[in-house]
């Protein structure tokens, strides 16, 4: 067994130099920064991602606003086809960013990229424009129906504020 010593040790130890552990990031880069145009699609296409998009969006308190369900309350409902600023993945992650006037609240300075990003993915899975087969958790305390993306999507369109209420688009 000596004998052979001088030859395992220097193999187990190339060995085991060799091995590498595998690699999960759970907190995505996008490779293009905060710039809103050049949206990252794997954020819908990622159950993770939009798990924590909806753990988010109660966090923050989008709920108060926006509805439990983004069924609408103070703030304009996210499950219709309505959407006011645009429904493409860069327009809401502008809102989200930026704000809008007359109470939604910029976050661009509080929430990092690739939470905003996630918000997005959930935001947009509430009228079924994510796939289906990325289905973000669901809530057993208040089961009310299918997972958000599992809906039939809303065609959507984009529908400008009455000009005679104060407030407007800007």
């Amino acid at each position: 067994m000596t004998r052979w010593r001088p030859i395992v040790v220097p193999l187990f130890a190339l060995a085991a130099a060799g091995c590498q552990r595998e690699e999960r990031s759970f907190r995505p880069s996008p490779p293009f920064g905060d710039n809103p145009g050049r949206y990252f699609a794997e954020y819908e296409r990622n159950a993770y991602n939009l798990s924590e998009g909806k753990r988010l969006y109660e966090w923050f308190n989008c709920k108060d606003c926006h509805g439990g369900a983004g069924g609408g309350g103070m703030g304009p409902p996210l499950r219709d086809a309505r959407w006011y600023y645009g429904f493409e993945p860069a327009d809401v992650f502008t809102s989200i960013s930026k704000g809008r006037p007359n109470g939604m609240p910029p976050f661009e300075a509080k929430v990092p990229s690739y939470q905003r990003w996630q918000l997005v993915a959930y935001v947009r899975s509430l009228s079924g424009l994510a796939p289906k087969d990325a289905a973000p958790g669901r809530n057993d305390d208040l089961h009310v129906g299918p997972p958000e993306n599992s809906r039939e999507p809303e065609k959507p369109f984009v529908q400008p504020p009455d000009p005679d209420v104060v407030g407007g688009p800007q």
